[in-house]
């Protein structure tokens, strides 16, 4: 059954549809008589306000983009949860789009979102992403625009974790747990929230004296076949890793499950840590140590500097999120820092 309008409503009363729409905005100069029966044929037409004729008649859309690299990822489903409830609470809507972790579809999404006139974009770059200037573009428009997760340091507003911090610590861990031969797992070393990974894992064998051996480090594509495919390298060689550190989700999922494929035991033979979700952590056997990053927190700051710069401020803020190392059953007993 269709909808009454606010037309069919000024019809079947003979008034003005100014006048049904103030009298359903609450607006003053409607009788409280016609302000009644306006409502009621509201009410029983089944009539709902169209947003899209709102954002016509008032130039704002109540509305803005989100960009993730794989939305099915539970990493980024988690955030981007977090941000469409709090845009939710302030009246805003979200559209969700997914880049697929390439440049192509990333500049698609946001020429999309800009398109559809949202008033502020919110987006993780992919891992291909080397040219910035569509990002950059937002920015000279004045389109509020706010990086998360991934802050490639352009001079926009964003909101990561402690990537250098996080990744120090648990590399003292495994050093104090005894593991000597560490080996990182990451992505492509354009990527800075892999190059700020690994620069606090190599700071760390620096700091306690262990020698860097470069053909421990992997840093490839972030996907599970190339996560599986660098642990079997790893494992194949003449000495082999004591602990693994997988700097992101798949890689740790897949270097999980290309040790076990050796028959090899964790942590008596191979030690890990994984950047992964708790709830990944205790579905796995053993029990996957990881950095424990607030996910939640992450999304609601992100709206926060989004809306910022939607009241006007024009200001440039980089928030860091504390990630702590949780430990569990994959790796040896491990003295804290």
């Amino acid at each position: 059954m269709k909808r009454i309008s606010q037309r069919d409503i000024a019809r079947q009363l003979g008034i003005n549809v100014s006048t049904v729409s103030r009298a359903l905005r609450g607006i003053d100069g409607v009788s409280p008589e016609l302000k009644k029966q306006i409502e009621k044929l509201a009410e029983d037409g089944g009539y709902r306000p169209n947003p899209f004729a709102v954002s016509l008649r008032y130039d704002t859309t109540r509305t803005i983009g989100i960009v993730v690299p794989d939305v099915s990822f539970n990493h980024f489903a988690t955030i981007v949860k977090r941000i469409e409830a709090e845009a939710r609470k302030n009246g805003y809507m979200c559209i969700i789009t997914d880049s697929d972790e390439t440049y192509k579809n990333e500049v698609n999404c946001l020429e999309l979102l800009t398109n559809m006139h949202v008033e502020g974009i919110i987006i993780c770059p992919s891992q291909e992403t080397t040219d910035f200037d569509h990002i950059l573009r937002l920015k000279k428009a004045h389109v509020p625009v706010v990086l998360f997760d991934r802050d490639p340091n352009i001079g926009i507003s964003s909101v990561i974790i402690n990537d250098v911090a996080s990744a120090r610590q648990v590399t003292h861990s495994l050093i104090d747990s005894g593991a000597r031969r560490i080996a990182f797992l990451g992505g492509l070393n354009q990527l800075k929230q892999t190059a700020d990974r690994k620069h606090g894992y190599l700071e760390a064998l620096r700091e306690r004296g262990v020698p860097i051996r470069t053909e421990l480090v992997k840093c490839h594509h972030i996907s599970f076949n190339s996560g599986l495919s660098d642990t079997l390298d790893l494992l194949d060689l003449p000495e082999p890793p004591d602990a693994i550190i997988a700097s992101h989700g798949l890689l740790a999922i897949s270097a999980l499950q290309a040790i076990t494929s050796r028959g090899l035991r964790i942590p008596d033979d191979v030690a890990i840590v994984g950047y992964i979700s708790d709830w990944v952590s205790e579905m796995s056997h053993p029990r996957v140590s990881f950095v424990k990053q607030n996910l939640r927190e992450i999304g609601s700051k992100a709206f926060r500097l989004l809306l910022d710069q939607l009241n006007g401020d024009d200001s440039v803020q980089h928030v860091v999120v504390n990630a702590r190392l949780e430990l569990r059953e994959s790796t040896r007993k491990i003295i804290n820092e």
